[in-house]
C-alpha cells in the first residue's frame, strides 16, 4: 500500500490551515485596533488582544507543524509528531492568560463605567469580525476532519471561542448603546471564563498525547477485532496504542498454534498488518509472535 498520499495530503492541508489562521489573525488586528481607538470599548479591546494573542499562537503552530512534518531519523526514530501536542499545550498558556487579562479589563470596565463612543464603527467591525472567524473555523474543520492534527484542532478550538468572543462583544456594545454600560464589562468577563475553558480542553488534549494516552477504545475494539478475522489466530495480548502527529502507533502479540513453521506464521503476521493497514493508514505497526502453549502456561503461573 502507498502511505505517501496520505501523508502528502496531510501536509498540505495542515499547512494551509495554519497559514489562513496567522492572515486571519493578523486582518483582525488591524480592524479592531482601528476600532478601539474610535470607541474606547473594553469589549473590542479584549477582542483586539485575543487576536494579538491568536497570531502569537498560530505562528507557534505554524512552526510546530514544520517540525512535525520532518521525517524519522536517527535521533527521532518514531518522528517529530509530538511537537503538534506541544504547540497545543503553548496555545493552552496563552489562552489562559489572555483570559485573565480579559477578566481584570472586564472588572475594571465595571467599576468605572466607561460610556462607548462611535457604536456604529464597533458593530460594523466585530460583524466583520464574526464573518472571516466563522469562515476560518469551517476550513479548519474540514482540515480536521481529513487529518486529525492535533494543532489545527487546538487552532480550531481556540477560534470557536473567538467566534463567541465577538458575538458577546458585538452584543455588548449593542446593549451599551443604549444605554447599559455595564454590559460592556459584564459580557468580557463572561468571554474570559468561556476562553478559560477552551484553554483547558486544549491543555487536556495535548497532555493526553504527550503522555501516549491509548487511543480511543472504538480503535482498540477495531484491532482486536480485524486480528481476530485473521485464520490461525488464536487470541490477542498486550495491545498498546498511541498516536503522535499524523500517526497512530499499534503494538500487539499475536497467539498461534505452536506447529506453525515460522513462514506459515509469517504469513498469518502479515494479514493481520495488511488489515490493520487498510483501517489505519500510516499506522506504524508492529506485531510480535506468541506460541498459544507459552501463553497459556504464562497464564498458569502468574494464577498459582
Amino acid at each position: 500500500m502507498n502511505q505517501s498520499a496520505p501523508t502528502e495530503q496531510y501536509s498540505y492541508l495542515v499547512k494551509r490551515a495554519g497559514q489562513a489562521a496567522v492572515l486571519a489573525a493578523s486582518l483582525l488586528i488591524i480592524v479592531k485596533l482601528i476600532a478601539w481607538i474610535m470607541t474606547d470599548s473594553s469589549s473590542i479591546l479584549a477582542a483586539l488582544t485575543d487576536s494579538l494573542m491568536d497570531v502569537s499562537t498560530s505562528l507557534i503552530n505554524l512552526f510546530a507543524i514544520k517540525v512535525a512534518l520532518q521525517p524519522a531519523d536517527d535521533d527521532h526514530r518514531f518522528g517529530h509528531g509530538k511537537a503538534e501536542s506541544l504547540a497545543g499545550l503553548a496555545q493552552a498558556a496563552f489562552i489562559s492568560g489572555s483570559s485573565i487579562f480579559l477578566m481584570i479589563n472586564g472588572v475594571s470596565a465595571i467599576i468605572n463605567q466607561r460610556e462607548i463612543g462611535a457604536s456604529n464603527i464597533g458593530i460594523t467591525v466585530m460583524l466583520f469580525s464574526l464573518l472571516v472567524t466563522i469562515s476560518l473555523v469551517l476550513y479548519q474543520g474540514y482540515v480536521v476532519k481529513k487529518t486529525n492534527s492535533m494543532a489545527i484542532k487546538a487552532d480550531a478550538l481556540h477560534y470557536r471561542t473567538d467566534i463567541a468572543l465577538n458575538g458577546a462583544v458585538l452584543c455588548a456594545i449593542i446593549l451599551a448603546s443604549f444605554g447599559l454600560i455595564w454590559a460592556d464589562g459584564v459580557f468580557a468577563i463572561a468571554v474570559s471564563l468561556y476562553i478559560l475553558h477552551g484553554a483547558w480542553e486544549i491543555g487536556k488534549q495535548s497532555i493526553d498525547a504527550l503522555m501516549d494516552k491509548q487511543l480511543t477504545k472504538e480503535d482498540d475494539h477495531l484491532v482486536l477485532e480485524l486480528a481476530h478475522k485473521v485464520d490461525g489466530v488464536r487470541g490477542v495480548h498486550d495491545l498498546r496504542t498511541r498516536s503522535s502527529g499524523n500517526v497512530k502507533f499499534i503494538q500487539l502479540h499475536l497467539e498461534l498454534d505452536d506447529w506453525q513453521s515460522l513462514y506459515q506464521a509469517h504469513e498469518t503476521s502479515d494479514k493481520v498488518h495488511l488489515l490493520l493497514e487498510q483501517s489505519f493508514p500510516n499506522a506504524d505497526i508492529l506485531i510480535h509472535l506468541d506460541p498459544v502453549s507459552r501463553v497459556e502456561n504464562t497464564t498458569n503461573e502468574k494464577s498459582i
